[in-house]
């Protein structure tokens, strides 16, 4: 026996490799490998990093935006929606009318070929807003019949089913959870046996529960994924032909739903679909009989890239939401004579926030135009799914804290109060973040995305000695120059790496995160390596590469930002901050690994001196008081820059509850901002009392002299509009108890 297949004996022996099951072989073979790659391997080309697309908008997509977009939220009263449970039926004809059920839809079929970049500013647009108007758009422009349709359908199912969903007539859905079957598809109950009918043809009849559907309550089309049982093997693909996806019309018989689940928070519309001996021909499968037994493949190319979509766009929609909000409210709101958003402690909070938000939003950007220009990632897009909406619930959280009494009670003027209630949701659509976080990330990301790890896996398991053999001196080599890469990175903290020529204060970030990815790559290598087969197993291990890759690809994105949206002084605080940020939770993750590490051989070195040496030689610290100060102080004033940071947020109109008269007494106090400084400085001088200005002090201020008439009332004006926005809501017994 030659020494390439004594090693490939022993490996599978010992297990050193990950068993792939078919499930997560079609898992792993969708999609591309982006700049996940380059962290995977160890070494960021940050040339090429500023050389990927930063997309923008087309004209007629801002239009739609600024249009159709605005006028639907401006229809739509969340807080009777929140009531209710119903989108009103104007605003229902409304978004048919205009096409946002076919907003990825080709032109060609009647919908409006947006970019996903673009379906995602409307989706985070409308998700703060009102979730069950949202949720509409989201499942029409997401992993339902539309998308699998343009990518799988067969001429035929295309001319049908597209002009249709492109404008209404079909509400869809889609069905795969079940009551033992979650992150574990394989697993699903639903069957759908292949028979010959009377007629001579073949059809299935099938049978299935699932649940969580969202818009289940309300679709008249389903897609259901079930797996094709074929004992006569009529399809000619053998017996059990696999999971495949399949229409279902609402009014097929054995076919039922209308039945509600309740969520928490908006109350979006989901239920569950029943179907008992259904039965559908072979043209309701999606592509048709040849695409029987390619279901799972089908979702798994579609969530590749669609992950980074829809739910990181309503969790960053709603940080844009909860960051406006907060960054103006830190200034109306005054206590002890003071904007409490000058307090140190509320302007930290607010300028994490301001960080955060900024920081993720460039990912989302960053990820979108990715997929727009045909990469769909995976790993990244898994990531940015369970990140952004984790660390959504963390930054609306923050924003709860600093309205305080004003962000818990309920009513149309809270502002916060249901975007609060809803975060859960989308912390456990697609894969709860738990799983995303503990298996998919690193669990995929190691083998699919490390240079090496997936071709060793196939060489093992096709018993290629050449393969092996070459891929084994290939790995090694990789192992040596990325621990002499690590080693050289720690002793000069980055300095060797090639930075291209970028802003001079932002270098220091591009040396710090080259050096990062460094480190994770020869972590990577340590643990498939080391730990081998049971690296997947490993939860907690996986979670901490996971927030390591994580961090480390959202500061990239950060950076990218800054440099595509031209270097804008004004927002080097928040680049500052978010980056600072970002390194920190990197070093975390990775102390965690070193503090925690099992490994043989290397284990006890990284408990002890590896630990010692990562600690006296941090990445970074985490966000400086300046940072922070910078960061919040970018959206506390009415001025271009917020405008701009919070472009895509609905604000109503100033006459209308909630973020419109917030917004309004913002705008106010912020041009009386030089007249509240003549008031302070006045009482410096003695010439007027102390304490918070109120009306009273505004009109003493006025027949002293310190204020011209036209001055006082526009102090006066500034301050009513401030007591306005700070209002709650009071309700009678009538409208109280229900």
């Amino acid at each position: 026996m030659s020494p390439s297949k004594m090693a490939m004996k022993l490996m599978r022996s010992w297990k050193l490799l990950p068993e792939i099951s078919a499930t997560e072989r079609q898992a792993l073979e969708a999609g591309d490998v982006w700049i996940d790659g380059d962290i995977f391997a160890g070494k960021l080309r940050f040339k090429q990093v500023l050389a990927n697309p930063y997309g923008g908008l087309t004209k007629e997509e801002q239009e739609f935006i600024d249009g159709p977009c605005q006028e639907l939220c401006a229809m739509v009263d969340p807080w009777q929606a929140y009531l209710t449970r119903r989108i009103p039926d104007d605003a229902m004809a409304y978004l048919k009318a205009q096409g946002f059920m076919g907003l990825m839809i080709p032109k060609e079929w009647g919908g409006k070929g947006f970019s996903r970049l673009a379906i995602s500013t409307i989706m985070g647009k409308l998700m703060p807003h009102c979730s069950q108007v949202a949720t509409v758009v989201i499942i029409a422009n997401s992993l339902s019949a539309a998308e699998l349709l343009i990518h799988y359908g067969t001429p035929e199912q295309k001319k049908h089913y597209l002009p249709r969903l492109a404008d209404g007539t079909y509400v869809p859905c889609f069905g795969l959870t079940e009551l033992t079957a979650g992150s574990d598809a394989e697993s699903i109950k639903a069957t759908a046996h292949a028979f010959r009918d009377s007629d001579g043809s073949i059809k299935l009849r099938c049978n299935f529960e699932k649940r969580y559907m969202t818009l289940g309550s309300i679709a008249n089309i389903a897609t259901v994924a079930c797996k094709v049982i074929d004992p006569d093997n009529l399809l000619g693909k053998g017996e059990n032909v696999g999971i495949t996806t399949i229409l279902v019309h609402k009014g097929t018989p054995g076919f039922y739903n209308g039945d509600h689940h309740m969520p928490i928070g908006g109350g979006f519309e989901n239920g569950p679909l029943i179907g008992k001996d259904v039965v559908v021909g072979l043209d309701n499968i999606i592509g048709g009989a040849e695409c029987a037994g390619r279901g799972w493949r089908m979702l798994m190319e579609q969530l590749a890239g669609g992950r980074g979509i829809s739910l990181p766009a309503g969790a960053i929609g709603g940080m844009k939401m909860a960051t406006t909000a907060t960054g103006a409210y830190s200034m109306v709101r005054s206590q002890f004579g003071l904007a409490i958003g000058k307090m140190q402690g509320v302007e930290e909070r607010v300028g994490r926030m301001a960080a955060l938000t900024y920081l993720f939003e460039a990912s989302r950007v960053f990820l979108c135009t990715a997929i727009d220009n045909n990469i769909n990632p995976p790993v990244t897009s898994g990531m940015l799914k369970a990140y952004s909406t984790d660390w959504s619930a963390r930054v609306v959280g923050d924003g709860m804290d600093v309205f305080s009494g004003a962000g818990v009670m309920q009513g149309p003027n809270n502002i916060l109060g249901l975007l609060y209630q809803s975060i859960p949701v989308g912390i456990t659509v697609e894969g709860a973040n738990i799983m995303t976080r503990t298996f998919l990330v690193n669990g995929q990301g190691a083998v699919r995305c490390h240079p090496y790890s997936q071709r060793m896996v196939e060489a093992v398991e096709k018993d290629d000695p050449r393969l092996f053999r070459n891929t084994l001196f290939g790995w090694v080599g990789h192992v040596v120059l990325g621990a002499l890469r690590t080693g050289v990175h720690s002793v000069t903290r980055g300095h060797l790496i090639s930075v291209p020529k970028v802003a001079p204060q932002t270098k220091t970030y591009y040396r710090r995160l080259g050096w990062a990815a460094a480190r994770f790559g020869l972590l990577t290598d340590l643990g498939l390596l080391l730990v081998g087969g049971n690296l997947k197993k490993e939860g907690r291990l996986n979670g901490r590469y996971a927030d390591a890759f994580a961090w480390i690809t959202l500061g990239v994105a950060a950076l990218r930002r800054f440099e595509a949206e031209g270097r804008r002084p004004e927002d080097l605080p928040l680049v500052q901050a978010s980056v600072e940020f970002a390194l920190n939770e990197v070093q975390k993750a990775f102390e965690g690994i070193y503090a925690n590490s099992r490994m043989p051989v290397v284990g006890f070195f990284m408990r002890t001196l590896g630990l010692f040496g990562l600690r006296i030689n941090p990445l970074s610290l985490g966000t400086s008081d300046k940072h922070s100060h910078g960061a919040a102080r970018a959206i506390q004033n009415f001025d271009e820059q917020f405008l701009r940071l919070s472009e895509g947020v609905y604000i109503p109109a100033e006459d209308k509850p909630a973020l419109g008269r917030l917004v309004k007494a913002f705008r106010l106090k912020s041009e009386a901002a030089s007249l509240f400084d003549k008031i302070s400085a006045a009482q410096k001088r003695k010439q007027l009392p102390r304490g918070g200005a109120d009306f009273a002090l505004v009109s003493e201020a006025q027949a002293s002299g310190v204020l011209t008439a036209a001055e006082a009332q526009q102090v006066k004006e500034a301050l009513a509009a401030c007591l306005t926005a700070c209002e709650v809501d009071v309700f009678k017994d009538e409208h109280y108890y229900r």
